[in-house]
C-alpha cells in the first residue's frame, strides 16, 4: 500500500464527544490525547516520515479562560509522559505556530522537548500549537518586506520557494494526505499553502474514537486515489521522460 510521506490531521470532535457523555468537556480533551498517544506510534510503526497534529488554533486562545488552562495542562502532562516514548521511538518533536503566546512554563517544556528529540532519525512528529495559517503567511510576508528594506533581497526574486523558506514549515514536504474527525468539512485556517495538492480525508468519526483501524481505512483510500498535480492520468502513466518539461 502506498503511504503518505506525510500525513497531517485535524483533530476535531473532543468537544462534542464529552457532550454526548454529559461530560466536562476537559474530559473529552484528555480522551483525546490518548488517542493522539496510539496515532503517533501507530504512524511510527507504519513508516510515515512526517506527522502534523492541528492540536491547538490561533483562534482557540478565543476559548473560556479555564478551558485554554486546561488544554495548556494536558499538553504539559503529555509532554512530561511522552518524552520517552518519543526517544524509544526515534521520534524527533517540531512545533509550529505563534508559541510566545502560550505561558512560559509549557513553553519551556516544548523547547526542552525539541531539544531532547533533536537527533532522532524516526518520525518528525509537528505539533501545530497557538497556530493559525494566515497568521503564519503574514508573519512570512513581514519577515519578506524586512529583508527588502535591509537590501537584502530584490523583489523580483520573490518566488515560491522564497516564501515557503519563510513559513514556520520551512524544511518539511507539503502533507500528502490531510484527514479531518468529527464530520466537519472544512480547513480551519490550517496549513492554506501547504495543502494546495493534499489529498482530503473527512470522518464521521470524533477524534476521541479514532482507532489505528481508522487510521488504516483513510490510508487506503488514499492509497486509491491517482494524485497528478495538474496533469493528466496519461502523462502521469508515461512517465516524466515521455512528459518532456513536466514534472
Amino acid at each position: 500500500m502506498s503511504l503518505p510521506r506525510h500525513l497531517a490531521i485535524i483533530m476535531d470532535g473532543n468537544g462534542r464527544w464529552a457532550q454526548q457523555r454529559a461530560l466536562p468537556r476537559i474530559l473529552g480533551h484528555r480522551q483525546g490525547v490518548e488517542v493522539v498517544r496510539d496515532i503517533v506510534e501507530e504512524c511510527s510503526r507504519l513508516g510515515i516520515g512526517w506527522l502534523t497534529l492541528y492540536a491547538f488554533s490561533h483562534e482557540n486562545w478565543g476559548r473560556p479562560e479555564d478551558e485554554v488552562g486546561a488544554l495548556m495542562d494536558l499538553l504539559a502532562t503529555y509532554l512530561g509522559k511522552e518524552l520517552e516514548s518519543m526517544l524509544r521511538h526515534g521520534i524527533r518533536l517540531h512545533v509550529i505556530g505563534d508559541i510566545a503566546r502560550m505561558p512560559s512554563s509549557v513553553r519551556a517544556m516544548l523547547l526542552e522537548t525539541v531539544e531532547r528529540t533533536r537527533d532522532q532519525q524516526g518520525m518528525v512528529l509537528t505539533l501545530a500549537l497557538s497556530y493559525g495559517s494566515r497568521d503564519e503567511l503574514v508573519r512570512a510576508v513581514r519577515s519578506l518586506a524586512g529583508a527588502i528594506a535591509a537590501g537584502e533581497l530584490n523583489p523580483a526574486d520573490i518566488d515560491e520557494q522564497a516564501l515557503a523558506s519563510r513559513l514556520d514549515t520551512a524544511g518539511l514536504p507539503d502533507p500528502d494526505l490531510l484527514i479531518r474527525t468529527s464530520g466537519e468539512m472544512r480547513i480551519s485556517n490550517f496549513l492554506l499553502w501547504q495543502l494546495a495538492y493534499t489529498e482530503l480525508y473527512f470522518t464521521e468519526t470524533l477524534w476521541p474514537d479514532f482507532k489505528p483501524a481508522h487510521l488504516h481505512e483513510a490510508l487506503q483510500v488514499y492509497a486509491q486515489r491517482e494524485r497528478r498535480f495538474g496533469l493528466t492520468g496519461e502523462q502521469l502513466r508515461e512517465g516524466p521522460k515521455e512528459r518532456g518539461d513536466c514534472h
